[in-house]
């Protein structure tokens, strides 16, 4: 694991953390059994292969 060599300051830590933000999965509609659900994209095929059930 990296490790830092000098003490970073607390306005550059705050900076640097407020950038990494994780932003939302991209949804698809996807059509199981005649209904149209909205699904990540990463998750299509699993879809539908039935490997997974949408709730509702």
């Amino acid at each position: 694991m990296a490790v830092p060599k000098r003490k970073m300051s607390r306005s550059n830590t705050r900076h640097r953390r407020a950038r990494w933000q994780a932003a939302p999965a991209a949804l698809v509609p996807v059509t199981i059994d005649g209904v149209r659900h909205l699904v990540p994209q990463r998750l299509v095929r699993a879809y539908e292969r039935g490997l997974l059930r949408p709730d509702g």
